[in-house]
């Protein structure tokens, strides 16, 4: 791969706000790494580099596991999520980023502008936002926003917010991770990333975990939305400059 080294980097930089901000890695991860490889792999890529990154959050954030939670969300996300991964095959990848681009700038403003927004505690709630969760993540390779701010609702303590959805998040990368393989999304030539994206999993957590007891949640989450919304504008502009050329 050409410029590993800032794959390296921005992939560190994603997991660390991902950890702080309690939405996941992939809101980052995902745009990111489209830039360096086709949207397919990135998918296939994202839900191996998660596994680990989700591994090593459960290690770190031991404390505080909601069981209720895990299964009115987990459940119903598995579901979506193999649902999400398999009819991912049937949409042209250059459609998906143009969809992935409008969801990051539309769910960043939305959060941003409405920041007193909440969803109601219940459990119809938890098993709505576990399956749009779950279906953006088999789709798009990220649903982490919806299921955080699912969760949010619930007035989580911060460790037990984020072992929870790290718990969750397992799951879902499993379910998808065996999909994706039989999509033929995981390549060969692309294994070797892996290796270097567990360890990334690993310090990028214990990193964010260092940083998260210095600065208030919400700062982070501000900074995220801005980067997740200047993403969005540099991918989707990205797909319509690639297809006028194209043209």
């Amino acid at each position: 791969m050409e410029n590993l080294g800032w794959f390296i980097l921005l992939s560190l930089f994603a997991e660390v706000v991902g950890t702080i901000s309690g939405f996941g890695s992939s809101l980052l991860f995902v745009p990111i790494a489209g830039f360096f490889l086709d949207f397919h792999s990135v998918l296939g890529i994202t839900a191996l580099f998660h596994l680990a990154s989700n591994v090593s959050k459960i290690t770190l954030f031991r404390e505080g596991v909601n069981k209720q939670l895990i299964l009115n969300i987990g459940i119903p996300s598995l579901v979506f999520v193999a649902l999400g991964a398999y009819f991912s095959k049937f949409l042209n990848s250059h459609i998906l980023e143009i969809v992935l681009a409008i969801f990051l700038i539309v769910m960043s403003l939305t959060l941003f502008i409405f920041k007193k927004l909440v969803i109601k505690p219940n459990k119809f709630n938890s098993i709505a936002g576990g399956s749009l969760s779950g279906l953006t993540a088999g789709l798009l390779g990220t649903g982490g926003a919806i299921r955080g701010l699912t969760l949010a609702a619930f007035d989580l303590e911060m460790n037990s917010f984020i072992v929870t959805s790290a718990i969750i998040d397992l799951g879902i990368d499993l379910t998808r991770s065996v999909v994706y393989a039989v999509n033929g999304y995981v390549h060969t030539h692309d294994l070797y990333l892996v290796a270097i994206l567990i360890v990334i999993g690993f310090v990028g957590t214990f990193i964010g975990k260092k940083i998260v007891v210095l600065f208030s949640q919400e700062q982070f989450k501000k900074l995220l939305l801005v980067l997740i919304f200047a993403i969005g504008v540099v991918t989707i502009v990205k797909q319509l400059a690639s297809e006028s050329n194209y043209l």
